[in-house]
């Protein structure tokens, strides 16, 4: 039972007091704040180190420090965007009905007040006033910082269809314009008051914003970059197994806080999401599990590592508005579609055949989101979404009755919009970034990878990867080391003695 603070005020412990100003606003919930950071912690983790592990362990050796790299530069580019544009152009005024007015986020007087969604306000069709607009009890700064992870992670998750020939040039460009012109989009309708907000919609901590989009995009981005070198769609090995069970853990025990976080409290819903959460990754980490095994008779590493991650994609909107027998559902759900659509489905349509995804995030993010979507509008139930103060009044899943049947056409709405939004302006990010440098890798980087591309390798084991070795490459690379001569990549040339 927590303890009641003393009455007495010479004795009342720090943690209690609100001095009315300053630091300790009356609005302030020490609470709440200490929690929003913890949360933003953990799905910063999920980012840095996680993904970093995960794409530098996933892929064949010679792509290791390429895939991690990515992530880490989209990781540091989406900071310097979010704070300078990116952070009101998804939460701000409004601007459009899918956009907010850009600006930075950088002054401390606008950091250090009340954390609120100035476009949220929500009206009844008479135009009266539905629901006031969201406000938090802590600090924008806490706000800024926990949808920048988001953020983050959301480019990062996309990365991962275009791994293994995709210029780093041209993901160096490709960072920063698609944040701007298709996450912001994304988040502002769907959180900080856009169209689909008003709507209606309901996307608790990201299926759509998060997921669909990185999905979506990272198909269309495949697809516009070209499949990797044949011999590398034949075989490509995971180069180190038990990293990849590292950064997969990473991410699953940062998901308490991309969910328990979404809240925007530490109130009973930040619990029962964060529950949720892994009730549905389990369960769909064992169904994707039985299935390898019924199929193919094994169990596979990986696929345990993919079934985890759809369970966690298909909670994500739903984990603060379902209860726990919804949660399991969704999980047997999240472990067999997927499954079906990547191993069987891929297989017999020649769209996904020709489109080299290369960890298969259309699958994990782009159907998984959809499924928590669709789960969202049959079993969101009446008392949760009262309780978390969705949009629209008297919501509910289908399965409760009413207008539940309405509330999961939103959904699919949602899901379309998010869709085609993305396919279009991914389109034509790459399309513009095409002008200016090659989209794709040349055929001799692809040969070599990260030697060639970075001048660096992962590994560096009785002499391997210590300098760019001419001998171990194709006669192509020989040859154009030789016209520019040794002297030009001397700078390369950098020994570690360990």
């Amino acid at each position: 039972m927590a303890a009641v603070p003393p009455s007495i005020p010479g004795s009342v412990s720090s943690a209690y007091l609100n001095d009315g100003y300053g630091a300790t606003p009356e609005w302030l919930n020490k609470g709440d704040n200490a929690w929003q950071l913890a949360a933003a912690a953990l799905v910063g983790i999920q980012s840095m180190p996680g993904l970093v592990i995960l794409y530098g362990s996933i892929v064949k050796k010679k792509w290791a420090v390429n895939s991690a790299f990515m992530a880490l530069y989209a990781f540091a580019a989406t900071w310097l965007c979010w704070v300078m544009w990116g952070y009101k152009m998804s939460f701000g005024e409004q601007l459009v009905p899918i956009w907010g007015k850009a600006g930075s986020s950088l002054g401390y007087k606008f950091l250090l007040s009340r954390a609120t969604f100035p476009s949220t306000v929500h009206y009844h069709s008479d135009g009266s006033v539905e629901m006031e607009a969201m406000t938090a009890n802590f600090g924008m700064a806490d706000l800024v910082l926990f949808q920048f992870f988001f953020a983050a992670l959301t480019i990062i998750m996309l990365a991962g269809a275009v791994l293994g020939r995709m210029s780093f040039r041209a993901w160096m460009l490709f960072v920063p314009l698609w944040l701007t012109f298709s996450y912001t989009v994304g988040a502002f309708s769907m959180w900080g008051g856009g169209f689909l907000w008003q709507w209606g919609v309901i996307d608790y901590a990201g299926g759509y914003v998060i997921h669909v989009s990185s999905g979506v995009a990272g198909f269309v981005a495949a697809y516009w970059v070209g499949p990797r070198l044949a011999k590398d769609r034949e075989r490509f090995p995971p180069n180190n197994m038990l990293l990849v069970l590292t950064g997969s853990g990473l991410l699953w025990l940062g998901w308490s806080g991309f969910n328990g976080g979404a809240a925007f409290s530490a109130h009973v819903i930040s619990a029962l999401a964060v529950l949720n959460t892994h009730v549905c990754a389990a369960t769909s980490l064992l169904t994707w599990t039985t299935m390898d095994v019924f199929f193919f008779g094994k169990p596979s590493v990986i696929g345990a590592v993919q079934g985890m991650m759809t369970g966690l994609v298909v909670i994500t909107p739903a984990a603060g508005l379902v209860p726990g027998w919804a949660a399991l559902i969704m999980g047997i759900v999240a472990g067999s579609v997927p499954w079906w659509t990547m191993m069987v489905l891929h297989k017999r349509w020649w769209l996904l055949q020709k489109v080299d995804d290369t960890l298969g995030v259309i699958h994990t993010h782009g159907v998984g989101g959809i499924l928590g979507g669709i789960g969202v509008g049959l079993f969101a139930d009446p008392t949760l979404c009262a309780y978390m103060k969705v949009a629209s009044t008297n919501t509910n899943g289908a399965f409760y009755g009413g207008n539940g049947g309405i509330q999961l056409m939103k959904q699919l709405v949602g899901a379309l919009f998010i869709i085609a939004w993305n396919v279009v302006l991914t389109t034509l990010i790459l399309f513009f970034i095409g002008l200016i440098t090659p989209l794709r890798m040349s055929e001799e980087h692809l040969l070599v990878g990260d030697d060639a591309e970075h001048g660096e390798e992962a590994y560096a084991l009785w002499g391997d990867g210590e300098k760019f070795d001419i001998s171990r490459h194709p006669q192509t690379i020989a040859a154009e080391f030789e016209l520019r001569g040794a002297a030009n990549y001397a700078d390369r040339a950098v020994t570690l003695h360990i």
